[in-house]
């Protein structure tokens, strides 16, 4: 695979950027090599600077169900720009997007919008603060809700594939207020509380983990932990950043009828475009500035072109319903894989969620951070660049996701089990 050009951009983009990227994990540290510079996006595929083309199951880290460049958000985003790319003002726009996440989530009666998934979940967590009139929270081992000071203790996504369980930087003060348990270990919930109860203002959690790998809650913990938190007057907060819009329309609390408090979103309700939002009922979100005490602003929220993507996608994904295509390409592209992982006598665990997988170089089964740090990230990384020569495109990381959008195809399917059998017979 010539990646001469892709190499040529990498050495300048470390004369101005820490690392060479805007993005850890973008990298490609966790695999051995140089990142490749991604020219455009089709449907299911990217092609590189070098003209590679790759089947790509990142889909910009879950958010383009609808695969890459779909013409109606095209156009939608083109319409917008025409009109103004920003007025740090009021529009219509922000109201359509605003009315279709609340339509989505029973939960959800007030959101507000903002820029980014590490905005939403740190403005949850402020306003929880304010709510409950604690100062401590709960996240859970391995599970990723930012870069903001409160969330990088124990965290997954880039913090986990670089093997640094903090960041530098962060006050103790801070770290002090966060308590971490055992994502699917509801006992170390408990204890928790039993000892710091009166102090907890949160608990938020990743429904289905999908920073550390895809984790699936086990069946009763997050049922479970709607139970403690009423019980101690703490507030639920579901982070569905990656699984909003992604397994269902509205989020796994939909499914399996859960009611958090506060859900966190982002990525998918833009269509692509930087975008977040947080969410809840409207005792809650009453306490947000201008109406209440709890200030949190943005210039850039509610962006018209951001808004107007994500109203397209949005709108396309309630009238269209492409979940059970979706699964259905997932489920035959993981049927194949476990198949070839037996065939082949493969040390390695599957686990899925809807149109998520992840396959880890592992004894089964992978079902918490502990489990998950049993993973082979060497065989990850060989795996990782085969498949990468024969034009498939998977996270360079064995911590990370991999989505199958609307736009994979059974061609696609077939395709990447033929890669997968080839790169097995060399590992």
């Amino acid at each position: 695979m010539e990646t001469t050009h892709s190499e040529r951009i990498f050495n300048e983009a470390r004369k101005y950027m820490p690392g060479g990227v805007n993005s850890p994990v973008r990298a490609f540290k966790a695999v051995g090599m140089n990142p490749l510079m991604i020219a455009r996006g089709r449907g299911s595929k990217i092609y590189d600077v070098d003209g590679n083309g790759f089947i790509d199951y990142v889909c910009s880290w879950g958010p383009l169900v609808w695969g890459h460049s779909h013409p109606d958000i095209i156009q939608a985003i083109c319409s917008a720009a025409e009109e103004g790319t920003s007025f740090g003002a009021c529009s219509a726009r922000e109201v359509q997007l605003a009315r279709l996440i609340c339509e989505a989530f029973p939960a959800i009666d007030q959101v507000r919008l903002v820029n980014s998934g590490t905005e939403a979940t740190m403005s949850a967590v402020r306003l929880a603060r304010a709510v409950t009139g604690r100062d401590k929270i709960i996240k859970f081992e391995g599970c990723y809700h930012g870069h903001a000071d409160s969330f990088l203790i124990k965290a997954g996504s880039g913090l986990l594939t670089t093997g640094v369980p903090t960041s530098a930087g962060v006050p103790k003060s801070i770290t002090d207020q966060t308590v971490v348990c055992k994502y699917n270990d509801l006992d170390s919930v408990k204890k928790a509380f039993m000892i710091m109860g009166p102090d907890i203002a949160a608990v938020i959690v990743e429904p289905v983990a999908a920073n550390m790998g895809l984790v699936n809650p086990k069946p009763g913990f997050l049922q479970g932990l709607r139970e403690i938190t009423r019980l101690y007057g703490s507030l639920l907060i579901f982070d569905e950043i990656i699984t909003g819009f992604r397994v269902c329309y509205g989020g796994v609390q939909t499914q399996l009828d859960i009611e958090p408090d506060l859900t966190t979103l982002g990525k998918i309700i833009g269509g692509g475009l930087p975008v977040g939002a947080y969410g809840g009922k409207k005792q809650f979100m009453e306490r947000i500035a201008p109406q209440g005490d709890v200030y949190q602003a943005g210039t850039l929220s509610g962006n018209p072109i951001a808004m107007a993507a994500g109203a397209t996608a949005l709108t396309l994904l309630r009238e269209n319903d492409p979940y059970p295509q979706m699964e259905e390409m997932a489920n035959r592209l993981t049927d194949g894989i476990k198949v070839l992982v037996e065939a082949y006598r493969l040390e390695a665990c599957l686990n899925q969620c809807a149109s998520m997988f992840s396959l880890f170089f592992a004894p089964s089964p992978i079902n918490d951070y502990e489990s998950v740090g049993r993973s082979d990230t060497l065989r990850y990384a060989d795996y990782f660049r085969g498949m990468l020569e024969l034009g498939i495109y998977l996270p360079p990381s064995q911590f990370e996701v991999c989505f199958v959008s609307a736009a994979h195809t059974e061609e696609d399917v077939d395709r990447t089990l033929e890669a997968l059998e080839f790169c097995l017979q060399q590992l």
